[in-house]
């Protein structure tokens, strides 16, 4: 009764939880730096917008469209070209749901983030992977593919991609050239400009760097055919009435936004000449650091004992001891540094 390509479609592992490790090692005290969470959390107005709000009982707009305005005078694009979903993952699904049909080519540049193979495969689409440099750009596409998904900055390896060459791909392929920008806001070299074109969908989202993770918010900017047509494969109420009061807050204070990416960007850069003490560090444009070791198991679990959670690649296709680090505040980046001290 199950669909035969579910057969196919690995279940996304996401990383593991405080709690978890608190139980299994009998620890008082971890640090989490495997999720690419904003550790200075969400702005002091999304609290005060939610304080008083009581309308659980009521459903949330169909089409939030203050929070499509306020989005487009962030972007700089038509508010006819917003839409919006539950995370980013829920944009990329109905953007699956609008244009891949079973036996469809989706071309997917490796190492990047798993979820998009998942749902290559629940949809019944033929994957096409595509070769990175030794930096991690992308080195190829395919002229055939339906969807294009290139990440930029890439999740796990942080590096962005050339503008001029994804251009070339935009301008190459037949299908649609999806670009994940959730980590947009970590670099000044985004392809949000490249959202002209009109097969091209530019996906950002409300988790990362605005630190409202936990609310499931995301948007996209599409050419407004597209737009009408992602309104018939959206989920009706698919975000809440609280998300989008927490998205709009968000919004007011880009100055609170902009001073806590100030901070990680700092601490990135001391981070990533810290670490090369003990691995092969990669330079990033996101919120995290993409770093090999001889042997990513042992030093995983090596940390875990110390308290301290940082992201295992090996569910990652192309990726062979690979970890990833997010940015913490000083204090929790230290706690790394004290614990992977103690290791080596």
């Amino acid at each position: 009764m199950i669909r035969k390509e579910l057969s196919e479609v690995p279940e996304y592992v996401p990383g593991k939880s405080v709690e978890e490790i608190k139980r299994t090692y009998g620890l008082e005290k971890v640090v989490k730096l495997a999720s690419n969470e904003n550790p200075y959390g969400a702005s002091p107005k999304v609290f005060e917008a939610l304080k008083n709000f009581r309308d659980f009982h009521v459903y949330p707009p169909k089409d939030p469209i203050e929070l499509r305005e306020r989005i487009a005078e962030y972007v700089g694009f038509p508010e006819k070209m917003i839409v919006v979903g539950a995370g980013l993952d829920g944009v990329l699904e109905n953007v699956f749901k609008m244009f891949v049909n079973k036996g469809d080519v989706v071309a997917i540049p490796i190492p990047t983030f798993p979820y998009y193979e998942i749902l290559a495969k629940i949809y019944g689409a033929k994957i096409k992977f595509l070769r990175r440099k030794e930096n991690f750009e992308t080195a190829e596409f395919d002229e055939r593919a339906k969807l294009t998904i290139i990440c930029s900055p890439n999740n796990p390896t942080g590096n962005v991609e050339n503008f001029e060459f994804v251009r070339e791909v935009v301008e190459s392929v037949k299908g649609i050239v999806f670009i994940d920008e959730a980590y947009a806001e970590f670099t000044e070299k985004r392809l949000t400009k490249l959202a002209e074109y009109e097969n091209v969908i530019v996906g950002r989202t409300f988790s990362k760097a605005f630190g409202l993770a936990n609310l499931r918010i995301g948007y996209a900017i599409m050419n407004e055919n597209f737009a009408r047509e992602y309104m018939k494969v959206c989920p009706p109420f698919s975000i809440s009435t609280i998300a989008i009061l927490a998205a709009i807050a968000a919004l007011d204070d880009i100055e609170y936004m902009n001073k806590a990416v100030k901070k990680i960007v700092a601490e990135r850069s001391r981070l990533e000449k810290a670490l090369g003490k003990y691995f092969r560090v990669y330079p990033s444009e996101a919120n995290f650091l993409y770093v090999e070791a001889e042997n990513s198991d042992e030093v995983c679990y090596e940390l875990e004992r110390r308290g301290v959670i940082v992201r295992n690649l090996k569910n990652f296709r192309g990726v062979k001891n690979g970890i990833r680090i997010t940015v913490g505040k000083p204090e929790e980046n230290n706690f790394l540094l004290k614990a992977l001290e103690e290791i080596f």
